[in-house]
């Protein structure tokens, strides 16, 4: 039990008492006393789980090719492609010197002849619990690597600089930078992003190859607090690309990346409420925007006047246009529809048309296509029963060519498993997707996992999982609730889940569990999400308790009101244009007090809840989920609630991928443990 001190916190005439204000003070000696109690708690009540969590892991270890590399992707002289090994926690970035435009057949532990190892993330973690790349840009001539690393989960990255020609680290070093970055077109100079201490991307930089870091000059700076910045190059390699965005408004500045030294000029000064993003095709720029465009529309511009917008393709009230590729002789342009993505390709000669798929329901968008002039198009293609494949589409034979499916070690096969999509019915009468995959045979109603999440237009689309066949295998079906605020059915749909109109969200993911029950689907269903996904877990908790055998969330946005509160924390001020701005609308105050989840915890009885944190989490502060447990294990009935706390990673969780594995196989046995006991808050009986 945690101790209360009672802090008091007044807006807008309302006085409320959080008692456990304290836990947000990560320097004081009782907040990592408590995290680590918690965490010997939790291993407590999960200590019978150990057998079952370690068989899980071994089955996840045991389908996954330990040794194995990526499809080579060609990028000038050279086949880029990256490479694991058995036993090593992280992988290899490689290439090797290009011949034809047909990747080379690799075989997985086979000696390469010719392989340059561009960065090993093994030998640069070392000994460190926790090590990630945030940025791995090479210069348009291929001669340098920039690459920046963490080594605490913070998201605040050191940037580095490799001679490929000698491989030697260059003495250039520029600490706490964020994501990201771009070349000059002759490699001469480097651009990179800093942050403020709200963790908000705001400046750029220039660096100049062989210089100290403290001559780096700086760019552009960004005032307005809910903007943040980026920068990169067109695929053409002749402009930089200087972004800034909101989350309901963007502005874009261009340079010849000729003269890394000259002045960016912006295409068109911002304007309340309408996006854009520009790319570079030849003669002519492509422009996706959304004045007067919902689901936005693609435009041309002249590269004289890029401000000056002509429409291409229009707006469809069925078609959300996500994304647009140029190449030399064709465009190509990722969408929405129903809920599935698809893939439109405009040859410079021929009618447009889009690119037929094998499977119903599937993900499909453009992957890997560094190269400007090119007859094929590299393609990511899975559902949730096909693993990730790549595929090339050849343009001239208009042909799917399968370059590799990821192996699924221990005999897989997709036949042996179904996935199907549902609708249920919202409080308002919209129709609410979910999509479902069960192993053959699976009796039914079955115990059910469903996931959700439903924040910033994110789509949680159809997706293959080896670890998830440790439930499917066990008879369990898994689902995902595709609930307003994400944006798998345009840009309404994620206006209707957003602001004022959030409680949607929560009341669609409850009506989705309800109709996989009513329908026959489900028996016990297991709740899952994370982050923004969090919050959603912490609302249908408090909002449905009785639903749920049990409740996952995954560093969980549950104490959003007291953060969207605080300008001070990161992200907030860029969040008020999500969540509204409780801070000067007493509106906007009243209507997230009602649904965030450390706010509404009463008496009643709840599912057993297992929260997962990291201490260094910059984006959900781990003092979130450590509030919300200590008051549901104060004041609620049932549970447990248990709180695990990741000591030294960030929002990811941890880093390597068999700790990463071992966490997954730890969160799944327990979730195999709720499903079997089949215990639910209304009944409090067991199955």
């Amino acid at each position: 039990m945690a101790k209360k001190v009672p802090a008091e916190r007044t807006h807008h005439g309302d006085t409320v008492i959080d008692e456990y204000a304290w836990l947000a003070n990560k320097e004081d000696p009782d907040t990592v006393s408590y995290l680590e109690a918690e965490n010997a708690f939790t291993q407590d009540e999960t200590k019978h789980l150990d057998e079952l969590g370690e068989t899980v892991f071994q089955e996840i270890k045991g389908r996954t090719l330990e040794t194995d590399l990526s499809v080579p992707t060609r990028k000038g002289g050279w086949w880029y492609y990256s490479r694991t090994e058995e036993g090593k926690q992280y992988g290899m970035q490689c290439r090797l010197q290009a011949s034809g435009d047909t990747p080379p057949e690799l075989k997985p532990g086979v000696p390469l002849e010719g392989e340059r190892v561009l960065l090993d993330g093994n030998e640069l973690a070392g000994d460190s619990p926790f090590f990630a790349i945030g940025t791995s840009a090479i210069s348009p001539d291929g001669t340098t690597l920039a690459f920046s690393t963490d080594f605490s989960g913070n998201e605040r990255f050191t940037l580095r600089f490799k001679s490929l020609d000698s491989g030697e680290i260059l003495s250039d070093e520029i600490p706490g930078i964020f994501y990201g970055g771009a070349w000059s077109a002759d490699g001469s100079a480097f651009f990179y992003t800093t942050i403020d201490e709200a963790w908000r991307p705001y400046r750029v930089h220039r660096h100049i190859i062989g210089t100290a870091a403290d001559e780096d000059v700086l760019v552009y700076e960004e005032s307005d607090e809910r903007f943040w910045v980026g920068i990169g190059l067109t695929r053409s390699e002749r402009y930089l690309v200087l972004s800034a965005g909101s989350k309901i408004t963007s502005e874009v500045r261009l340079l010849d990346a000729d003269y890394p030294t000259g002045e960016f000029a912006v295409v068109r000064p911002r304007q309340t409420g309408v996006e854009y993003a520009v790319e570079h095709a030849g003669d002519r720029f492509l422009v996706l925007h959304n004045e007067g465009a919902e689901n936005f529309q693609l435009a041309t511009a002249p590269l004289d006047h890029p401000g000056t917008w002509t429409p291409l393709i229009p707006h469809r009230e069925d078609t959300r246009l996500l994304d647009v590729d140029a190449f030399s002789d064709h465009v190509v342009v990722h969408f929405r529809r129903d809920g599935l993505t698809g893939i439109r390709v405009l040859p410079s000669d021929a009618e447009p048309y889009e690119i037929s798929f094998p499977e119903a329901i599937h993900t499909a968008e453009p992957a890997g296509n560094p190269e400007f002039h090119t007859g094929r198009l590299r393609l990511a293609y899975a559902s949730m029963v096909t693993p990730p494949s790549v595929y090339d589409y050849d343009l001239a034979d208009r042909e799917l060519i399968l370059l590799k499916r990821r192996p699924v070690l221990g005999g897989y096969e997709p036949s042996d498993y179904e996935q199907f999509r549902e609708w249920a019915v919202a409080d308002d009468g919209t129709r609410i997707p979910i999509s479902i995959v069960v192993k053959k045979g699976t009796e039914r109603p079955a115990p059910t996992v469903l996931y959700g999440y439903g924040s910033y237009e994110t789509s949680i689309d159809p997706s293959f999982s080896v670890a998830r066949l440790s439930l499917l295998d066990r008879g369990l079906a898994f689902a995902i609730a595709h609930v307003r605020g994400g944006g798998e059915m345009g840009r309404r749909w994620y206006e209707q889940g957003k602001l004022t109109r959030k409680k949607n969200t929560f009341s669609d993911f409850v009506a989705a569990a309800r109709h996989l029950k009513e329908s026959g689907w489900s028996s016990e269903i297991v709740a899952r999400g994370g982050s923004a996904g969090g919050l959603l877990m912490g609302a249908v908790t408090n909002l449905a308790p009785e639903e749920f055998a049990g409740v996952v969330a995954e560093v969980p946005f549950v104490d959003a009101l007291n953060t969207i509160l605080d300008p001070s924390l990161p992200l907030t001020v860029i969040e008020w244009d999500e969540w509204g701005d409780p801070l000067h609308n007493a509106d906007v105050y009243d209507y997230m007090k009602s649904y965030t989840p450390y706010e509404n915890i009463d008496d009643r009885v709840y599912p057993p809840i297992l929260a997962i944190t990291s201490l260094n989490d910059t984006r959900v502060l781990y003092h979130e989920p450590a509030k919300w447990i200590a008051r549901l294990r104060a004041t609620a009935g049932g549970g447990p609630f248990l709180l695990k706390t990741e000591m030294g990673a960030g929002h990811g969780g941890r880093s390597g991928r068999y700790d990463a594995w071992r966490e997954e196989a730890f969160t799944l046995s327990w979730i195999l443990d709720r499903a079997a006991t089949g215990k639910t808050a209304d009944s409090g009986e067991t199955k």
